[in-house]
């Protein structure tokens, strides 16, 4: 169909884009004027196609139509007119000209909010739904047929800016583009518009956008998210009109601190508190606006309202000084009515205007790529000094300290003060849950509750998604140089080697793990993940493939590896930082964004994880952390259509669950890794000092909470009863008691229902008629401690011979001497395949013995010896993907291939 677009801005370009996509002929664009010499986007893209552009002032004067103007239209040709986004009175002459006539985009559900500011509408009247509608063209105001609509949940929180990146601009387009094909298959519906549910409001502007305080909360909130960020709502505040942005419902409960501040009008002073300004309701309820803007353009964070101007300046470096430098003279460039640019220079007094910010971010872009500047900065620090003293506080990193808000949970514990968020952490803020849900996390220790951590709810999930959604398609993070995504990272695994004595604490008395094993393993290998990560950002390539040469064309064929987008991450509770990092590392080396969900029981080093990535500058919406069930939080990841990855570790039977949910939300990529029962195979000729110390570490590692554990130990007829005899020893020597004790071996189970687990597990073995050598039970003590077991005699068809216990649990079997090939049979008879290990000096013997054991990992004379550069992941039912090594970055990549025709 031939087409004449008609319109601006990026939305009408995706149209143009889309259509011609579609084989439509676009005969010509009609777009305005140039503004400060730079064309309009749609103008530009049509521009760079060899499409006729036309870029009129005005299609009327005086109520009547140009004649030249509407000749030259005429002149293209069109069958259809397609407005995307038209902010020009276009005439009836041009509306009715073409064979098809023309349809408009609006972003309502016509009838409801007609005009222009439809939009902002939906939101100061609190719809809870929205949408857009695509109509036929007539001479009234938004009252033509209706040909398609689409409509959309708005949120309680959505702002006109939300709501268009989320539905109405990326859906919106797509919905011109199906109305163009409806109208070319001749099936396009023409509805006439109701009047009844029909609105004529305004448009909004700032004359008309004061507040009325004389509302309830409600109402006040969605006046203030209705006119964010244009016009903006505003009100008079110390005998200056201010402006109100980013504004939330919230609990009364969050309005207990905070400094009075007399608002004109309204019913009750506001509070300054941490977290922002909470302003009142006449119905006594409240709501939190995050940045307030004053007459001269500057903008503050609400928290700093009394403290606006009070932070002392810092001193600047040598490179500092020569950043400041090269700032003003960008200054000097924009502001070219300004003879010098000092310190007291004020932005915007001096003439600049939006684009002019969005230039000055670029421009900082291009002189220090690691400086994550958003265009609010620059309203929220308007002199030349004020802006260069913020720049040099985000290059030190010290911004985020004073903007991150964390209420924390202090303890004085393991001889030191630890300080633990307990709040979900969403674009890069901690929030509570919907609705104020709590639950308590448990010290296995003792079986007392350590604190309350907010419980996450499906709508959590969504605004996490979205945040890591927004962070991956228009942040920072997608943009980042690799190498400057490597020094984030690297960054970040400084911050926790700097904390890990109190990561170590949180993870001993949150998950019950040996501190010294906590400090070394939990914690150690965790920071040594992420540095080893850090150091792949910059080295994720693709390849060049000679391919057949269609003569006598010649083609040029290549790969790129690009990040997935969206990826979920949802973790076991034995390793509670260490799983996160091995997953979370890679995810993020890749370019990916990640929303996380801890262990229920397990979550509190999480969130400190949450906190030292904030610290670090990852930019907002990167990491999300979200602790919650796995039924509800854990579903609604792998249900979500927005996620396409997803990595979980954890139990078989959820595994195949998560699996389904995948291939049927939108096939997103997954990655398992489950269950185990790790066959350990040790023959008579081992190094028998070895093989037990190995031994006992393979089955009593971590309290047996070891994805990898032996889960089944085969013993060579000969060395059976000296190995026994040997581990049982060893066993006595076992030191149970205070994970946070220096001289502790074996602390408690992780949480009450596993360690009655592990007692059902004990009393099946010695039912079905298992040696039970030692241990088995509880031990007498508070807390949820189980002492290290060891069966013999277990013969091959009974449970624990074939389940994992994923305790302490040790079990033994015999094989015959020399029976090396049946005792792999019985090795290999499980449907699990994580790990595996053999013991024996005879060197072909070992070989022989790894090259057929099922398993993705073997151990030849050790165990439990993983490095974060060798792949880990299992075989059959214990899963698929890797985790680790450079493997795992294929995890979260995807490959694209390329070819140029030349």
């Amino acid at each position: 169909m031939r087409i004449a677009v008609i319109g601006q801005s990026l939305f009408g370009q995706e149209v143009y884009k889309e259509l011609k996509k579609e084989g439509h002929i676009i005969v010509g664009v009609f777009t305005i004027p140039d503004k400060d010499g730079k064309a309009d986007p749609l103008g530009a893209e049509a521009e760079k196609d060899g499409v006729p552009v036309f870029k009129f002032p005005r299609w009327r004067l005086k109520g009547k139509a140009i004649d030249e103007v509407v000749d030259k239209y005429k002149a293209v040709g069109a069958e259809l007119n397609v407005l995307p986004f038209c902010s020009q009175f276009i005439p009836m002459e041009v509306i009715d000209h073409p064979k098809h006539g023309s349809i408009i985009y609006h972003p309502s559900l016509l009838p409801r909010h007609r005009g222009a500011s439809a939009i902002n509408w939906t939101l100061i009247h609190g719809d809870k739904k929205g949408g857009f509608t695509v109509f036929w063209a007539d001479d009234g105001l938004d009252t033509g047929p209706i040909l398609l609509q689409k409509e959309c949940v708005v949120e309680p929180d959505d702002t006109v800016n939300t709501i268009y990146k989320r539905f109405l601009f990326p859906e919106g387009v797509k919905g011109m583009v199906e109305a163009v094909k409806l109208i070319a298959e001749g099936k396009a519906p023409k509805i006439k518009q109701p009047e009844e549910g029909a609105t004529y409001e305004c448009i909004q502007k700032k004359d008309n956008s004061k507040i009325d305080w004389n509302q309830p909360a409600e109402a006040i909130h969605n006046w203030i998210r209705g006119n964010d960020k244009v016009p903006g709502a505003w009100a008079e505040v110390d005998g200056k009109n201010v402006t109100f942005y980013g504004s939330t419902l919230v609990d009364n409960g969050s309005t207990a601190n905070g400094q009075p501040l007399e608002i004109p009008g309204a019913s009750r002073p506001g509070l300054v508190t941490k977290n922002g300004l909470v302003l009142f309701g006449n119905d006594g309820k409240t709501l939190l606006v995050k940045n307030l803007q004053f007459e001269d353009g500057k903008m503050i964070a609400a928290a700093q309202y009394f403290k606006a101007g009070s932070s002392s300046a810092v001193e600047l470096t040598e490179e500092e000084k020569s950043f400041a430098e090269q700032m003003r003279a960008v200054w000097t460039s924009i502001l070219t009515n300004v003879e010098k640019i000092d310190d007291s220079t004020d932005f915007f007094k001096s003439g600049a205007a939006s684009m002019d910010v969005v230039r000055l971010v670029e421009e900082v872009k291009l002189r220090a790529s690691q400086l994550q500047l958003q265009n609010e900065d620059v309203y929220m620090a308007t002199t030349f000094q004020e802006f260069i003293q913020m720049c040099v506080r985000k290059l030190r990193g010290e911004d985020a300290e004073e903007e991150l808000v964390v209420d924390y949970v202090e303890m004085n514990v393991n001889n030191m003060t630890i300080r633990m968020p307990h709040q979900l952490f969403i674009n890069g803020e901690f929030v509570d849950a919907e609705g104020g849900k709590n639950y308590k996390t448990i010290n296995p220790t003792t079986g007392q509750a350590i604190c309350e951590v907010s419980l996450a709810q499906i709508s959590d999930v969504e605004k996490a998604v979205a945040a890591a959604k927004e962070a991956f398609e228009e942040g920072e993070w997608g943009k980042m140089n690799h190498r400057d995504r490597g020094r984030l990272i690297y960054k970040l695994a400084d911050l926790m080697e700097q904390h890990q004595e109190e990561l170590a604490t949180i993870e001993s008395i949150d998950s019950g793990a040996v501190y010294t094993l906590a400090l070394k393993t939990h914690v150690g290998m965790s920071i040594q993940t992420f540095r080893y990560f850090a150091g792949w950002c910059d080295k994720i390539q693709g390849c060049t493939i000679p391919i057949n040469q269609a003569r006598p064309n010649r083609n040029l064929t290549f790969t790129k590896k690009e990040p997935i987008g969206v990826c979920a991450i949802v973790i076991p509770w034995n390793y509670p930082l260490m799983m996160l990092a091995w997953k979370t590392a890679a995810c993020l080396a890749a370019g990916n964004t990640v929303v996380l969900k801890p262990a229920q029981v397990t979550p509190l080093t999480a969130v400190k994880f949450a906190e030292l990535a904030a610290r670090a500058g990852f930019p907002k919406g990167v990491i999300n952390i979200l602790p919650g069930s796995g039924s509800l939080v854990g579903q609604r990841l792998s249900d979500h259509p927005d996620v396409r990855k997803l990595g979980f570790t954890g139990s078989t039977e959820i595994g195949k669950q998560i699996m389904k949910s995948c291939a049927v939300s939108n096939v997103k990529k997954v990655s398992l890794e489950l269950g185990g029962k790790s066959p350990l195979i040790i023959f008579s000729d081992c190094d028998l000092d070895k093989a037990v110390r190995m031994g006992m570490s393979s089955v009593f590692f971590n309290k047996g909470e070891n994805c990898i554990a032996a889960g089944r130990l085969f013993v060579e007829e000969s060395l059976h009863d000296t190995f026994v005899q040997r581990v049982i020893e060893e066993v006595k020597k076992m030191k149970i008691g205070d994970p946070l004790d220096r001289s502790t071996d074996h602390g408690p189970q992780n949480h009450k229902a596993h360690l009655d687990k592990l007692v059902e597990y004990c009393e099946r073995g010695v039912k079905e008629g298992a040696t039970l050598i030692c241990g088995g039970k509880q031990v007498n003590r508070p807390g949820f401690f189980f002492e290290p077991t060891v069966f013999t005699d277990v013969q091959d068809h009974m449970y624990i011979a074939i389940e994992e216990s994923f305790g302490p649990v040790m079990i033994i079997s015999k094989f015959k001497n020399g029976d090396v090939d049946g005792v792999l049979q019985r090795a290999n008879a499980t449907e699990y395949g994580l790990a595996s290990g053999v013991f024996t000096r005879d060197i072909s013997k070992a070989l022989y013995v790894s090259e057929r054991l099922q398993a993705g990992t073997v151990f030849v004379n050790t165990y439990n010896k993983t490095d974060v550069a060798a792949p880990f992941g299992g075989f059959k039912q214990s899963g698929f993907g890797k985790d680790l090594g450079q493997e795992a970055l294929n995890e979260y990549l995807k490959t694209k291939t390329v070819t140029v025709e030349y």
